[in-house]
């Protein structure tokens, strides 16, 4: 027996006083017995490798090497060159060499054979819900994403849907996805463009933005909409040209007389698929946290029953609507900020105003084309009455809960300071970590940028907006205004933490193509818009992982490659640091990790 492991052996107080004796004699028979076999044991582990034994280290289930591997820590570009996991966590980041030392029998060494690795997605804003709806439901986007140039399409599209699922004459159609300015019409379809197909069937088809539709006169009868509803508070519905006849075409909180027929009756079976595959979908686009962003009556329970069956292979993050919010918090009816079985409620969820290429978004300053149902002086129009705003963001901040408010306008977004202001005047403390998060802040004002830093305020930019709908925007509202549109460059340079999100269905969920808009700022036409916004791809991951984590509280558990985080990862078959910024689109997500598990890779 030669080598320093020879003269240590592991400690057992018996043994070693034995051995300092040098004798057994003072031992009866059977603890001499026991020491013999102690020493035997101990000097062959001791000399099994010609080193000095070390304490017990924790080996990893797991070994990520052989490619970059980029941390996302920090606000520049870091990357190591290997990772260990161990029960669903990272255990160790470093070079290989260090990160080999927690290698055992057992490790699974993943070799990436030159592809990325990197924090998977954290979905800063989504509507998981209304993904699973659109399954059942006609597609009617526009190129590049759908096929829909016409009206005509769309009708086309509605028969198709109804062959396939042979519905009958009296179950309700809904399509998904159109936009008025793709269309060779250049305007919103109306009911009689629906009757004609469709004469007594109820038909809905839903606007890209989510915040209109257009019912036939089947579905408006359905709904109890005729020419002697009025028209609700933070809503329109439009009429026909010299009479209160509705046209067909619904706008915000008028959307309501709808929930029920867009919701339909489904079987808990039937759900339950449609929440697995939308689930699935989320995962085979590299994201580990989903987001479900409106939660309307009577979808709390569905999101529960799906926790139940253990359905959530990812987490899922969501935000009951503000109509809910004093029952909620009242009663006492949900746990916010912890998750049960996947499921998490972040906090309330406020709609303030409309869309901005729907020209419902409030703004103080008018559009600059003309606005259906608008004559002169067109800002859109605030959902929830200032005094209503000021009332749930205090209830919320009274509760310690989480305020996610939805605001595409700067005027949407001056009732939000407002309100906060109100708050915490009212509560009489100023805090600037409540963590409330404005949703899209896409038509906003550098002065308003100045209250974000100043207030604590958090904005999850939209810059698929910059791509599909910028020279709308240009249209809409000018060179300046377009130009700063989800100005995530300069919540950045100004120190705020900033997340950047794809707002599925409104979207696809594609991260890496929400990446390249954060980057490029290239308009559908080709033109950059707001070049003075472009963001590197560092800036521009940290958008989709910590900094998206900080929206939710959980950046001490995700959205970073750091010890004791969850391994939650996703590997890319390019570095979007080091490929041309124009092809970062073009990268795909290789495999999706959730806590240590792989549950997507692709064939």
């Amino acid at each position: 027996m030669k080598g320093p492991a020879c003269r240590e052996a592991p400690a057992d107080p018996l043994l070693t006083t034995a051995l300092r004796s040098r004798s057994l004699r003072a031992y009866p028979l059977r603890a001499a017995f026991r020491v013999v076999a102690l020493v035997a044991v101990a000097l062959m582990a001791a000399c099994s490798r010609n080193e000095a034994p070390q304490a017990t280290a924790p080996v990893a289930d797991t070994l990520y090497s052989g490619g970059d591997i980029l941390t996302l820590v920090g606000n520049e570009p870091q990357s190591v060159e290997a990772l260990a996991v161990r029960d669903g966590r990272i255990l160790l980041t470093g070079t290989r060499a260090e990160v080999m030392r927690r290698v055992g029998p057992a490790t699974l060494q993943i070799d990436l054979a030159g592809r990325t690795l990197m924090p998977g997605i954290i979905d800063a804003h989504s509507h998981l819900l209304n993904h699973a709806d659109s399954l059942l439901q006609a597609p009617l986007n526009a190129p590049p994403i759908g096929k829909i140039e016409s009206i005509a399409d769309i009708v086309t599209a509605l028969q198709a849907l109804k062959a396939a699922r042979a519905a009958t004459d009296t179950s309700i159609l809904i399509g998904q996805g159109y936009d008025q300015d793709t269309l060779k019409e250049r305007r919103h379809p109306d009911a009689a463009d629906l009757d004609q197909a469709f004469p007594d069937q109820p038909v809905v088809i839903l606007h890209v933005s989510g915040h209109m539709l257009v019912a036939n006169s089947a579905a408006l009868k359905a709904a109890g909409i005729s020419a002697a509803t009025p028209d609700p508070e933070g809503g329109a519905i439009l009429r026909k040209k010299g009479s209160r006849e509705p046209r067909g075409l619904v706008q915000e909180t008028a959307m309501h007389a709808f929930i029920g027929m867009l919701k339909g009756q489904r079987t808990p079976e039937a759900q339950a698929t449609l929440i697995r595959q939308s689930i699935a979908h989320y995962a085979a686009n590299g994201v580990t946290t989903a987001a479900e962003h409106l939660l309307l009556p009577g979808q709390p329970e569905v999101l529960e029953a799906a926790a139940d069956q253990g359905l959530f292979t990812i987490d899922v993050v969501a935000t009951p609507a503000y109509m809910m919010a004093d029952q909620l918090m009242d009663t006492g009816g949900l746990r916010f900020g912890e998750y049960r079985k996947g499921l998490k409620y972040a906090g309330i969820k406020l709609a303030l105003d409309g869309s901005p290429q729907g020209k419902t978004a409030f703004i103080t300053e008018p559009y600059l084309t003309a606005v259906p149902g608008c004559a002169r002086d067109c800002k859109g129009l605030p959902s929830i009455p200032q005094a209503e705003v000021n009332r749930l963001v205090l209830l919320a901040y009274r509760n310690r809960v989480q305020v996610f408010a939805h605001a595409n306008g700067d005027g949407a977004i001056d009732m939000l300071i407002k309100a906060h202001e109100e708050a915490e005047k009212t509560l009489g403390e100023t805090s600037t970590d409540r963590r409330t998060v404005v949703i899209h802040s896409q038509i906003m004002r550098p002065d308003q940028m100045d209250a974000y830093k100043r207030l604590g305020l958090l904005p999850s930019f939209f810059t698929n907006h910059v791509f599909y709908w910028g020279d709308t925007h240009l249209a809409n509202l000018g060179q300046a205004r377009a130009a700063y549109l989800s100005p995530l460059k300069s919540a950045i340079d100004a120190g705020i933490p900033a997340s950047n999100h794809t707002d599925n269905i409104v979207t696809p969920l594609d991260p890496m193509f929400l990446l390249w808009t954060a980057v490029n700022r290239v308009t559908l036409s080709g033109k950059v818009l707001g070049e003075s916004e472009r963001v590197t791809p560092w800036q521009g991951l940290r958008a989709l992982t910590i900094d998206a984590a900080f929206d939710y509280r959980e950046e001490q558990d995700k959205g970073s490659l750091e010890a004791g985080k969850r391994a939650d990862l996703v590997i890319l078959s390019a570095n979007p640091l080091k490929v041309d910024p124009m092809t970062i689109r073009d990268i795909k997500i290789v495999e999706t990790i959730k806590n240590g598990k792989t549950i997507f890779k692709a064939p």
